[in-house]
């Protein structure tokens, strides 16, 4: 098969969670730890960091990946879904996983993909620690797909574990309560394992404090040594000003994610960073520097407040439930704009009417889709969002409804691409 079969093979033949949803979803272990025996235990051979949460894992998994690499170390970075390249998801420093060793891998684990019947993302997983196992990476950053105690990642002993959030989703297959969200998310906690969680909520912090208590596992919460003194918006970065513990003295740190949600992630990695110290990682201040500055570059991490062009703005972000959304809103409500113009797109097992009561009447809609079969149909969308009261025309593509959103909107005008990650992959840029 040459590389475009290969895709067709992995997509078609194995069940594909953002494609047809829970159906992909595996209750156990069992596969991906059949495939990794079968293949020599790659993962055993490595390093590693195990990233979790509802949201900011993704950004914290890349930030942290960035620092690594310009420390000096062999960087494995794996991370999902991808926005446009398959190859998105399995990286080390920076650069995507050759397509020839994908088609390789594949050809070689055909006859246990035939036995296995592995799905898309436990074969994902398999490949890239093979990936990250033969070329001898120093660390690899591994972010989990969905949930955490169940996730085919979660195979690993890492040197750290880090759990960004916990907030309202994939309640069908999670839990529908945030203590029940909070322990699949602890899954991760390994016997005497340091761990960092990044927010406190009353829900879930006795469930942190008792799964790290049982496995003997070193917390801290973000925010015990760092905190942000200030922040502002300069030259297309954030400049955030943080105050270590104890300390007097402010230290600048400027990020080319320029989310205002991005401070919260920036703390995590700060901490995160620290205990990396403690055990020995070789992590200069320029470095951490050198990087929070770079990392789109470094690593190719975009969809996440990311600016397309100004006059009128138009911005890319993967928000996708109601924490994630927040703090787009948040972010909508410090970007100085005349009209706000929402091109919105969602899959059809998300809290959609919470969702859609969160966004401003004020705005004017345009209803998409991705192509997948998960995709809410975009008249469908629509009907929902009229019944509490936001106007809008469809458009089954979302590149024809950024056009006619380009064509309504003012130079001073901010149009905004949201709603679903595959929605924002299909994005013409």
């Amino acid at each position: 098969m040459n590389y475009a079969e290969t895709l067709e093979y992995l997509f078609s033949k194995l069940p594909m969670y953002s494609r047809i949803g829970a159906a992909a979803y595996k209750t156990d272990l069992h596969n991906t730890i059949a495939l990794l025996e079968h293949i020599g235990n790659p993962h055993q051979s490595i390093r590693t960091i195990h990233i979790a949460g509802t949201n900011g894992k993704g950004s914290v998994s890349h930030m942290l990946a960035a620092i690594l690499q310009a420390a000096g170390y062999k960087t494995g970075l794996y991370t999902s879904p991808h926005l446009k390249d398959f190859r998105e998801r399995i990286r080390i420093d920076g650069t995507m996983i050759p397509e020839q060793t994908v088609m390789d891998f594949t050809e070689s684990i055909r006859p246990a993909i035939e036995e296995i019947e592995p799905s898309f993302f436990e074969l994902t997983v398999a490949m890239a620690f093979d990936h990250f196992a033969k070329a001898q990476v120093n660390i690899a950053v591994i972010e989990t797909g969905l949930g955490g105690r169940l996730d085919s990642t979660n195979v690993i002993n890492p040197e750290l574990s880090i759990i960004t959030n916990i907030g309202w989703d994939h309640m069908n297959l999670l839990g529908d309560t945030l203590d029940k969200i909070a322990f699949e998310k602890a899954g991760i906690i390994k016997k005497n394992t340091p761990v960092v969680v990044g927010e406190q909520k009353p829900e879930t912090m006795p469930v942190f404090l008792d799964k790290a208590q049982n496995m003997q596992a070193p917390l801290t919460w973000s925010g015990k040594n760092y905190r942000i003194q200030s922040h502002r918006h300069q030259s297309n970065r954030l400049i955030a000003e943080v105050i270590e513990t104890g300390s007097l003295h402010t230290s600048p740190y400027s990020l080319d994610l320029t989310g205002i949600y991005q401070l919260k992630n920036l703390l995590t990695v700060l901490e995160s960073v620290n205990i990396l110290r403690t055990s020995n990682w070789n992590i200069t201040d320029h470095a951490i520097r050198s990087a929070l500055d770079n990392v789109k570059t470094i690593t190719g991490f975009s969809g996440r407040w990311e600016v397309l062009q100004n006059d009128p703005m138009l911005v890319l972000d993967v928000a996708h439930n109601t924490h994630g959304l927040a703090q787009v809103l948040e972010q909508l409500r410090l970007t100085p704009h005349k009209k706000l113009h929402i091109v919105l797109g969602m899959v059809n097992d998300k809290q959609i009417d919470d969702v859609l009561r969160m966004l401003p009447t004020s705005a004017n809609y345009y209803f998409t889709q991705a192509s997948i079969p998960r995709a809410l149909p975009s008249h469908l969308l629509k009907e929902q969002a009229m019944a509490v009261g936001l106007i809008g025309q469809e458009y089954r593509d979302v590149n024809n409804a950024i056009e006619e959103a380009l064509k309504r909107a003012d130079p001073h005008d901010l149009i905004l691409v949201t709603g679903s990650i595959f929605l924002v992959g299909e994005v013409r840029k």
